[in-house]
């Protein structure tokens, strides 16, 4: 349905057609400058474009007439957040012409509220975005925000410092003291305004605003592949990472309750803190639920550096081929987004959307699952039950419904994660029952294995709408299970995406 001079990673992401024209860009247009257009044969009135500054920091750079001006930071678009290099060139400046017919459509604030700068819109049709929306999804995704804007990179360095002294001291101190000390420190921490804590949904407005305006440009609805198969309007996931021998044995605390109302889960066991024997895996396998490998010792070293990585890697790839385990959740949620790829496991599922509490604290701020180069991502999407009753001491599961809730009205992902380890108190054992309870029965949810959602986006991502006697259908390995959506023009422009 469209053609753009270079790949657009929104598209390639929500499954929306398009073709790499490189005569899309009119001679002259800076190499750091993408277009898109509606292509001719599919609308032949259509004359609108979407231009958008490319983020091409990280390629090779091609001579062009001069370097443009940005500024790295996270700003606000019509309510959403928006990470990335914001270019403050105008549109005339960079694509030639006069600024006659151009006209600002939507503000891009700063964190003062200030406008920095604009979408504008010219009156031919084409729409300028100061920004690369694909950066803002891999800004997004990897936690680069953390490295934006004045001192940011600074207080990521100590931050990560302070975590590799958290796990050095960990092993020294008693359980109690463990918990007491970031108790502690949650009382006294103030959640930040992104990610916002415990629901933030920035990402997902963002897409719906970019459809809104690729519509607009198109002058008409912009086709997509809906994220959940078989008509299904949501995903529900559950997870169980089991830290001791003691959570290990005590399983059924946990899994009675899933198993009396028709649910499967993923077991993630730590290999090397106590025995995992074979009776055990294949009890769970029985059961109808999944395997996975939780870290090697559960001592936070895993992925503290890639040399760490690669004298433990061997043994953690050994006990996964031996427990033919294709996902590997890492203990307290360590990650590093080069590092993860090279653990060889078919998805990982150690990025929370958002979460301030933890050791290393942040969130990839998606509700939905993504690549991270090879390796499918299913982010943990519902806080923790020891964040919850733990560190927070929350008294009910009040927060679990209320975001479970959201995120279904959403069409996202419910990702759980808990522990038997923790599952003898009487707050998360009630408010456990109470999650499964109220999505128990509902047709609309589709309910997965970890394993399970990682293959259907894996075919997802290589399936694409094809348009058939006037009528849109998947052509890919995910035909006969995806349904296309159509996403309408945005009215107007200046509208809030919330």
């Amino acid at each position: 349905m469209f053609e753009s001079s270079h790949p657009f990673a929104p598209f390639d992401y929500l499954r929306v057609p398009y073709d790499v024209v490189g005569t899309v860009v009119p001679r002259g247009t800076p190499s750091y400058v993408g277009v898109l257009r509606v292509s001719a044969r599919e609308n032949p009135a259509a004359g609108g474009r979407l231009v958008w500054v490319r983020d091409v920091r990280r390629g090779p750079r091609r001579p062009g007439p001069r370097r443009h001006s940005r500024r790295a930071g996270v700003y606000r678009l019509a309510g959403c957040p928006l990470p990335c290099h914001l270019s403050l060139e105008d549109p005339w400046t960079l694509l030639g012409g006069q600024p006659d017919g151009w006209r600002p459509v939507t503000p891009v604030l700063d964190a003062e509220a200030r406008p920095v700068a604009q979408v504008w819109r010219h009156d031919d049709g084409t729409t300028f975005l100061p920004f690369d929306p694909g950066e803002v999804m891999l800004c997004c995704w990897s936690e680069g925000y953390r490295t934006l804007g004045a001192g940011a990179r600074a207080r990521t360095t100590l931050r990560s410092a302070m975590v590799r002294g958290y796990y050095g001291v960990r092993p020294l101190l008693p359980r109690p003291v463990q918990l007491s000390l970031r108790r502690a420190l949650a009382r006294r921490q103030e959640p930040p305004a992104f990610p916002a804590w415990p629901v933030e949904h920035g990402l997902q407005d963002l897409y719906a605003w970019l459809l809104g305006v690729v519509g607009t440009v198109a002058g008409a609805p912009v086709p997509w592949i809906a994220p959940w198969p078989d008509g299904k309007t949501w995903a529900f996931v559950l997870t169980h990472d089991v830290e001791t021998q003691q959570g290990r044995d005590e399983r059924e605390l946990l899994r009675a309750d899933e198993r009396s109302r028709g649910y499967r889960s993923s077991w993630n066991f730590v290999p090397e803190r106590y025995q995992v024997d074979a009776a055990t895996r294949a009890a769970v396998e029985t059961d109808g639920c999944e395997v996975g490998v939780h870290g090697l010792r559960h001592d936070g070293k895993d992925l503290a550096s890639a040399r760490a990585l690669a004298r433990r890697l061997p043994a953690i790839r050994d006990y996964a081929d031996r427990w033919g385990a294709t996902g590997f959740r890492s203990p307290a949620t360590q990650r590093g987004w080069r590092l993860m790829p090279r653990l060889g496991f078919d998805y990982d599922s150690s990025y929370t959307d958002t979460d301030p509490y933890e050791p290393q604290p942040g969130g990839c701020c998606s509700v939905y699952p993504f690549f991270i180069r090879h390796m499918v991502e299913l982010p943990i999407t519902l806080p923790q039950d020891h964040t919850l009753f733990e560190i927070l001491r929350e008294p009910d599961g009040r927060i679990w419904l209320e975001k479970a809730h959201t995120l279904r009205s959403q069409g996202a992902m419910v990702l759980v994660l808990t522990h038997p380890d923790y599952a003898r108190d009487p707050r998360e054992a009630a408010a456990w029952r109470d999650l499964l309870e109220a999505f128990h029965g509902d047709e609309t949810m589709w309910h997965a294995l970890p394993r399970d959602v990682a293959a259907w986006w894996r075919q997802r991502a290589v399936s694409v709408p094809r348009r058939v006697d006037g009528r849109w259908e998947v052509d890919g390995p995910a035909a006969g299970r995806a349904r296309v959506t159509l996403t309408d023009a945005a009215a107007p422009l200046t509208g809030s995406a919330r």
